[in-house]
């Protein structure tokens, strides 16, 4: 605590950046921001969108980036991403700031920030351009937490062929989430073809009764392949998950496999 203090009176800390270390957070006008949600759970938290104005979301953004030189930011509308350029213009003219419209994400890094890195391949997978929203946010947050992350897209099993003519790549991933509206099929196919443990993200996309993503849950929920399920659209949810995933895996081949590495397997 006193070598926090003393940075602080030294000007090293901001005032944000030694509430951060010593609780964990960092109060903002918006709320408290979770400055060590990565350093506890090995995933950085998420600065959710809907729901706030874009004051209080330029506000949770100038705390993380304060604290930890990164914020993510889900579900941002144009107003949004609008205070989000504001707060990174005058505060940090050096970051840069990574916008996915359909994902509704934004990745804002502060200069010299270093971005974590996990021995570890992710492949989100999705059926249809229609679920390219929750798609794309798993691929966002997954990524943020370090592993090596690949898209693989439009592969419904309308046409299986288009399915399998990926398996490679699913098949050499360490983690899979698959994204599917309608009735999810392709989850638990994705989960027959590989080893890889597989996350199935239903989406609210379809016809008629069912067509609002609950046909698409009570599928997977009732696949007869081995997968695990989040909620609706919930990409951030399933790209967290496979994150996690990945470090421990990450991190199991860091202690157990450098011999391999360093002989030129």
């Amino acid at each position: 605590m006193r070598e926090t203090l003393d940075a602080l009176a030294a000007g090293e800390l901001t005032p944000a950046e030694a509430e951060a270390t010593l609780r964990g957070y960092a109060t903002t006008e918006a709320g408290r921001f979770d400055a060590a949600r990565e350093r506890r759970r090995g995933i950085p938290e998420g600065i959710l969108s809907e729901g706030k104005t874009p004051a209080e979301v330029a506000a949770m953004v100038d705390a993380a980036l304060d604290t930890t030189g990164r914020a993510l930011v889900t579900r941002a509308d144009d107003d949004a991403v609008a205070g989000i350029r504001t707060v990174v213009e005058e505060e940090y003219p050096a970051a840069t700031i990574d916008r996915d419209e359909r994902a509704r994400t934004v990745v804002v890094r502060a200069q010299g920030y270093e971005p974590p890195s996990v021995d570890a391949d992710v492949v989100v997978v999705s059926g249809g351009t229609a679920d390219a929203h929750a798609a794309r946010e798993a691929a966002v947050v997954a990524g943020a937490a370090g592993p090596r992350v690949e898209t693989v897209e439009d592969v419904g099993v309308a046409n299986v062929s288009r399915v399998l003519d990926r398996a490679d790549t699913l098949r050499a991933a360490d983690v899979v989430v698959a994204v599917a509206g309608r009735e999810a099929a392709l989850p638990t196919v994705v989960a027959g073809l590989v080893d890889a443990p597989v996350i199935g993200v239903p989406t609210a996309t379809g016809y008629g009764m069912g067509g609002d993503g609950e046909a698409a849950l009570l599928g997977l929920l009732q696949s007869c392949t081995v997968l695990s399920v989040v909620n609706v659209d919930a990409g951030f949810v399933a790209g967290a998950q496979a994150a996690l995933i990945a470090r421990g895996i990450g991190d199991t081949a860091d202690a157990t496999e450098p011999d391999d590495r360093d002989s030129g397997r």
